[in-house]
């Protein structure tokens, strides 16, 4: 019974990572897809939004099925809980995605800030970056580096609030910009959140490692 345990348990595992690298690749491609003004792979990300979705909906009932099946006790139970709680929030990070993914298809305005694009830019691929590597942390079950994630995190939130002040200042100096400022200010607010979300893992892994429930980003403010 053991046996079969461990196997199901690598097999949930498995497929939480998968889920986990196939939201982080759609995260990226998104911003990428914004940036480009790329509607194609836009109504492409929108569109595996649902695969995105399914993919949870069997984690969940994978791991209910275990803990009915086995009942598992402790650092059993603790591990399937994790993943419980951190494939909800995979899938939130998705929507996320999406979100982007549709202001893309809806932006409007011609006239763009390169210098806040580039900035997007930067900020998307390092928010990708977090999922992939909390997702480590959780193969290596490292809850030292789990915490580690808060700093990352808060550095994006200078950085989205840096987007907002120059898209402000784009506003007030031309109102031509005014549009694709306003795509700059959701965009940035799906990436902070985002890296909200990512924190949020990190704190499941760091239950899933001790047992102790912690709270890495107490001081977190909204975007706006």
């Amino acid at each position: 019974m053991r046996q079969y345990f461990d196997d199901e348990l690598a097999d949930l595992d498995t497929s939480f990572k998968e889920m986990g690298l196939l939201v982080s690749e759609t995260l990226d491609e998104s911003v990428q897809a914004f940036l480009d003004h790329n509607r194609t792979l836009a109504q492409e990300i929108i569109d595996r939004d649902s695969a995105i979705n399914q993919r949870e909906i069997a984690i969940e009932k994978k791991s209910f099925e275990m803990i009915a099946l086995y009942q598992p006790v402790t650092t059993d139970l603790r591990e399937i809980m994790t993943v419980l709680k951190a494939v909800s929030v995979l899938e939130r990070i998705g929507d996320n995605a999406r979100n982007i993914a549709i202001s893309t298809i809806h932006v409007k305005g011609s006239k763009r800030v390169a210098a806040i694009e580039k900035t997007i830019g930067e900020t998307g691929s390092n928010v990708a970056k977090m999922v992939s590597q909390v997702l480590d942390y959780y193969v290596n079950d490292d809850a030292v580096a789990a915490e580690t994630i808060s700093e990352v995190a808060a550095s994006i939130s200078e950085v989205t609030r840096d987007i907002r002040e120059m898209s402000i200042e784009a506003m007030e100096a031309d109102p031509e910009q005014v549009p694709a400022a306003t795509d700059y200010l959701v965009v940035a607010g799906y990436l902070k959140r985002t890296s909200d979300y990512v924190t949020d893992i990190a704190e499941w892994i760091i239950y899933k490692r001790t047992g102790k429930i912690v709270e890495l980003n107490p001081g977190t403010s909204s975007f706006i």
